[in-house]
C-alpha cells in the first residue's frame, strides 16, 4: 500500500489530519482546475472549497482504479459545473460576424505563457469558457458535455468552435500578430 492509498482510507475513516494531508498536497493543482471554470479568483475559491468538501464525503467511494488525481479533478469540474447551472450565469455573446476564423501557428502558441493563455481563456463568455476547458483541457467528449451541462450535443459543438474563434482573434488582438503569420488551427 502506497502512502497515498494510505491516506485515502484514513480520510475515508474521517482522520482530519489525513483530510489535511491531502488538502495540503492536491489545492494549488485542483484550485487550477476550478480557475479555468470561475470567472475570477474568488469564484475559484469558492469552487475549490466546495470540492473538497464533496471530495471528503465522498472519499470512500473511490475504488482506487485509475488516478485519484483525475477523480479529484472531475470532482472539481463538476462543483464548477453545477454552480454554473445553478446560477445559470448567461452573458450576451459577441456578435459571430465579426470573428474571421483566423488560424494560428505552433511557433506562436509555444510564445504565449500559461498565465497568458488562462487569462484570455477566462474573457470567453461562461458557456464558452466551460466548453472549451471541458472539451480542450479535460478531454471530455461532446456527448458528456451535453449531458453535464444540460445541453444538446450540437450546442456544445457550437460553444466550442465559437469558443475557438473568439479566442484566435484575442490572441492575434493581444500579442500583436498579423494575421498572415499565423497558420494553423487552435485545438
Amino acid at each position: 500500500m502506497t502512502n497515498l492509498e494510505e491516506t485515502i482510507r484514513k480520510c475515508a475513516s474521517g482522520d482530519r489530519k489525513a483530510q489535511a494531508a491531502i488538502y495540503s498536497h492536491f489545492s494549488s493543482k485542483m484550485y487550477g482546475v476550478c480557475l479555468r471554470y470561475s470567472k475570477d479568483a474568488g469564484e475559484a475559491e469558492d469552487n475549490l472549497h466546495d470540492g473538497f468538501i464533496r471530495v471528503f464525503t465522498k472519499i470512500s467511494q473511490f475504488g482506487f482504479k485509475g488516478s485519484f488525481e483525475g477523480w479529484m479533478r472531475r470532482i472539481m469540474a463538476n462543483t464548477s459545473l453545477e454552480k454554473f447551472r445553478k446560477n445559470n450565469v448567461l452573458y450576451p455573446v459577441e456578435d459571430m460576424l465579426i470573428f474571421e476564423s483566423i488560424p494560428y501557428s505552433e511557433e506562436t502558441i509555444s510564445s504565449i505563457s500559461a498565465d497568458d493563455l488562462l487569462k484570455i481563456i477566462q474573457e470567453l463568455p461562461p458557456r464558452y469558457r466551460m466548453v472549451f476547458n471541458l472539451y480542450a483541457i479535460e478531454g471530455y467528449s461532446h456527448q458528456e458535455i451535453a449531458k453535464l451541462m444540460e445541453i444538446n450535443e450540437g450546442t456544445s459543438k457550437s460553444n466550442l468552435s465559437r469558443a475557438r474563434v473568439i479566442l484566435q482573434k484575442k490572441v492575434m488582438e493581444n500579442f500583436g500578430l498579423e494575421e498572415n503569420r499565423v497558420t494553423t488551427q487552435l485545438c
